[in-house]
């Protein structure tokens, strides 16, 4: 059977690759050719294919009960609870876990801000992803995500994001007074209806192009938000469970968020695990308007539990951020040696590289080439924007060894010598 007949009953395009099986950041196709997937699937196999500690887990779990409704209690769901806390800043008091993806996730805690202050408005970031649902699409701060759907959902507004490389406001890093955070000021008092709830953030944008705030970013968006009273949310669905080197981006970036969203790298090895992590102030939304079937789910619960004992690890982390040290000091020589590249930016194994033409313009068709053409070197990229963007990511699983970081360096290093256009 060709490829075309195999795939025609699916809804959505497929690349014309097959694969059929994965063993720690490799993933292999129906050939037997390897790959190492510096996108760790959808960013969410925080422990690489086929961990067996969490697919022990999950088989013990699965001898004992696979799934309840979560009203009754259960020891996978307690204790999942228990362990978020443990890991997270220390104003987290509740644990959300009946929802089950990152969407939902977000949705949720949007609707606790809602609750808990009688306000309606949202604030987000250009760039920001957050999500599919169709009130994440309406706050993502992409124009060609929301253009299909016409008024989706009101009172949503896009702020400019710290993207200091490309600055909105022409400014440098140093001598800009956090120009981005002060300017939000404006937009609450000429385009919001001034009752603004919450806004919600990626620490570092995942599909935005990996734009990492300046520091002092989010003290001085912390102090924004006390003064007017909104609630600060950290959408942490990529960033959190060790992407950074630490449990949490707000701990690494010395910030407490009102709450924090956490699915993807939370299953660990695949399973299907989302959380919400708040402060006391928003504890109190009725269940009915948040709770999902598969939320709380025994399985993916015990593969979370696996999956936090493993990552928390200080060895663990520490081996995050070597790892990811030496990618961005690589990237950092190739940046001096290949005139595509203009900027290397990333915390721990969240790393992105942009890519600009001779006169400075976003690269975009050059990015999306050099990502196809990387599966011919054994490597898998991802690019920002769905496309549109013009920055490679490398966000490998979190169990990569220091050998693994240098073939990935390697491997790169001959995608630019042979692709990169002249």
């Amino acid at each position: 059977m060709n490829h075309h007949a195999e795939t025609d009953s699916l809804y959505y395009p497929v690349s014309k690759f097959k694969m059929t099986r994965g063993e720690g950041i490799y993933l292999y196709d129906d050939s037997g050719r390897e790959y190492i997937d510096c996108a760790s699937a959808t960013f969410n196999l925080s422990l690489g294919y086929s961990n067996k500690a969490v697919l022990s887990a999950m088989r013990s779990q699965l001898d004992e009960l696979i799934h309840i409704t979560s009203n009754f209690q259960s020891n996978p769901v307690n204790t999942l609870a228990s362990k978020l806390l443990a890991v997270s800043p220390p104003n987290m008091r509740k644990v959300h876990p009946k929802v089950c993806g990152g969407s939902v996730a977000n949705e949720g805690a949007i609707k606790m801000a809602q609750h808990a202050t009688g306000r309606t408005e949202v604030f987000s970031l250009f760039r920001s992803h957050l999500g599919q649902t169709m009130m994440m699409t309406s706050m993502s701060g992409n124009s060609f995500r929301r253009a299909p759907f016409s008024n989706i959902y009101p009172g949503t507004i896009q702020v400019p994001d710290p993207y200091c490389f490309r600055c909105f406001y022409g400014r440098t890093p140093g001598n800009c007074g956090y120009t981005c955070v002060d300017k939000i000021d404006d937009f609450l008092e000429y385009a919001s209806n001034g009752r603004v709830a919450a806004i919600i953030v990626e620490p570092i944008s995942g599909n935005g192009g990996n734009i990492v705030p300046p520091r002092g970013y989010f003290q001085k968006l912390r102090t924004f938000c006390d003064d007017h009273d909104i609630i600060l949310i950290f959408d942490e669905i990529q960033t959190g469970i060790g992407r950074t080197g630490y449990m949490f981006a707000a701990e690494y970036f010395g910030v407490e968020p009102d709450a924090i969203t956490s699915a993807k790298g939370l299953g660990g090895t695949g399973a299907q695990i989302a959380a919400i992590i708040t402060n006391e102030r928003l504890a109190g939304l009725p269940s009915h308007h948040h709770s999902f079937t598969y939320g709380s789910n025994l399985l993916a619960a015990a593969a979370a539990n696996a999956t936090l004992d493993i990552v928390s690890q200080p060895e663990f982390l520490a081996n995050v951020r070597a790892t990811g040290a030496y990618i961005l000091e690589r990237l950092d020589d190739m940046q001096r040696r290949y005139r595509s590249i203009v900027d290397v930016r990333g915390v721990g194994l969240m790393i992105g590289f942009e890519l600009a033409t001779a006169d400075g313009a976003p690269a975009v068709a050059q990015t999306n080439a050099l990502a196809d053409a990387a599966m011919k070197y054994g490597l898998i990229l991802r690019t920002s924007r769905y496309g549109h963007g013009n920055v490679l990511k490398i966000r490998p699983p979190l169990i990569l060894t220091m050998d693994e970081a240098e073939t990935i360096c390697d491997r790169l290093e001959t995608l630019f010598e042979c692709e990169e256009a002249p």
